[in-house]
């Protein structure tokens, strides 16, 4: 690499003079990239060599659409922005709906969409498939057919190769391209998340639009592609399940809506919506909740991949769960004295997911049929709509059946972890760290045989070491150059790596006495997970349950 030394000269000096480095003023100038390499980022100087080959889910904090912002949090914000009154916009942000129609003549509409997340697989051309076969669903599921696109990609291009960028746009070409729709520009951001998704325009009649809540009585609802690709993707990003189950949920997620959308109109079909981000239950709440009417789930016979199951009953749930869960729960009631260990799949958000089709009860087991002579061999009958019973007033969905049986793809792709199995129990040959009831661990520290024994103590002696010791976690744990809050938090995610269960619940309340949300907690408790894999996360859910947080 030539470096010109004009010009880094320039940038440093003028960085010098502000403080810190022109480009980010968070750091000083020299930085740590100059220190360690000689390279000077703002003066336009590049790595001599970048990584190529990457697992791209480690580059990011939520993966796929469980970065996506909640459902509940969305609905309050879009609820204070004025409507829209322009009287060609036949379906506009305030009806919720999967993308915007507006009128260009008396035939003819156009819809738009878009859809910006981040990397759900670590293959950055697959990765750039999916993103794009997500952003048509959209177009699909209203009914339209999709004819351009621009890309939206933000990019960490001064720590990764450019090649990787170009293996996401190149994937995103040829689904688009498969879809019928040209990619003719975009817009990229220098990031530091990696984030790719596509503005879709389609063309859609006027005649044969289909809204999300245009369900009717006596409906049947079918499913087309599998749950579970949130579960699937998290557990990749740990490292818990296999390559091939990973491989399985990003063909799926790769597989374009265009054939549901076409026979769903051949077979008189009334309502659609794609199921993405909010899990089933949240799209299907959408679709109920203001029409007066009730949809019945079956749950056995839901698609599902088959790893899912076993990553359920070993913890292996993204975050994005509880917060679906706790927007939707309000409305959806289980029947029956059931095992409800299966109930995550329904708040599971998913991506680039299928479309749930609402359509005559008569035609639906022909429409699941040519779907699998079509190659989707998961679309299935999954329920029904039915007239909402006075007796359940804020219920709209009801669940039976919480058992899963309508399993595709590869059994057994979970991973153990190195020392403990993905359920937290030791294994034989690993010791087990206890504590005293009610006492912090740190107190009582473990013995350890290759260190002599330390010197007997007088009574004395020992109360000054304590209060060394709670004099020096006051001033730690205190207000610094880090203020209290983010130290709580810290200590939250340290004791759930370290699996310290008396320190987790001695933080946990803490933190809630200082007024710290259960959202804010779980984002650190989750930090730790992702540092001590899913026994950690086993013992955090453990703490909760006992603390009722």
């Amino acid at each position: 690499m030539t470096i010109n030394t004009t010009r880094r000269k320039a940038v440093m000096t003028r960085s010098i003079k502000l403080g810190h480095c022109i480009c980010n003023p968070k750091q000083g100038c020299p930085c740590q990239t100059f220190k360690d390499y000689n390279v000077c980022s703002c003066a336009g100087e590049k790595m001599p060599s970048r990584p190529q080959d990457i697992a791209l889910t480690k580059h990011v904090r939520k993966a796929g659409c469980a970065s996506k912002i909640g459902q509940a949090d969305l609905l309050r914000i879009l609820s204070k922005l004025p409507p829209v009154t322009d009287p060609n916009v036949i379906v506009g942000a305030a009806a919720g709906d999967d993308a915007g129609i507006y009128r260009i003549d008396d035939r003819f509409a156009l819809v738009q969409t878009v859809d910006v997340f981040t990397p759900c697989v670590d293959n950055a051309y697959l990765f750039g498939q999916i993103a794009a076969a997500n952003s048509v669903s959209d177009i699909y599921a209203m009914g339209g057919k999709p004819i351009t696109a621009l890309s939206v990609i933000g990019f960490p291009i001064d720590e990764l190769d450019g090649s990787i960028m170009e293996a996401i746009l190149r994937g995103g070409m040829d689904k688009l391209a498969e879809a019928g729709c040209s990619l003719i520009g975009g817009h990229s951001i220098n990031d530091e998340e990696i984030k790719c998704g596509f503005a879709v325009t389609g063309l859609i009649d006027t005649n044969a639009i289909f809204e999300h809540d245009a369900i009717q009585p006596g409906d049947a609802l079918v499913l087309t592609k599998p749950l579970g690709t949130g579960i699937v993707c998290f557990a990749a990003q740990l490292g818990r399940i296999s390559g091939e189950c990973l491989d399985e949920a990003g063909a799926s997620m790769a597989t374009l809506n265009r054939d549901a959308a076409e026979l769903m109109a051949a077979f008189d079909g009334h309502a659609c919506t794609d199921v993405t981000g909010y899990g089933l239950a949240g799209h299907l709440v959408e679709m109920v909740r203001d029409n007066g009417l009730m949809a019945e789930i079956d749950m056995s016979a839901i698609p599902v991949f088959a790893s899912v199951g076993e990553c359920i009953r070993n913890d292996i749930l993204p975050g994005a769960i509880e917060r679906n869960q706790e927007y939707s729960m309000a409305w959806v009631r289980v029947t029956g004295t059931g095992d409800s260990t299966y109930l995550p799949i329904l708040y599971d958000p998913q991506t680039s997911g299928g479309l749930l089709v609402s359509l005559p009860e008569e035609k639906a087991g022909a429409f699941a049929d040519e779907m699998r002579s079509r190659g989707h061999a998961a679309a299935s009958v999954i329920g029904r709509i039915v007239e909402k019973e006075d007796s359940r007033s804020g219920v709209r969905v009801v669940v039976t059946n919480t058992e899963l049986r309508n399993f595709f793809g590869k059994h057994g792709g979970l991973i153990m972890a190195d020392k403990n199995d993905v359920t937290g129990t030791p294994r034989p040959d690993e010791p087990v760290r206890q504590a005293p009831p009610d006492s912090s661990c740190c107190e009582n520290p473990p013995e350890l045989e290759c260190c002599p024994s330390p010197p007997a103590f007088t009574d004395e002696t020992a109360a000054d070491s304590l209060s060394l010791f709670n004099d020096f976690m006051k001033k730690v744990s205190g207000e610094g150059l880090i203020d209290r809050r983010t130290k709580k938090l810290m200590e939250i995610a340290l004791s759930v790596a370290q699996r310290c269960k008396p320190c987790l619940i001695y933080h946990i309340k803490s933190a809630r006495s200082m007024g710290i949300t259960k959202p804010e907690i779980e984002e650190a408790a989750h930090l730790g997970v992702a540092f001590a894999g899913c026994p950690a996360l086993t013992l955090y859910k453990e703490v909760c349950r006992e603390l009722n947080v």
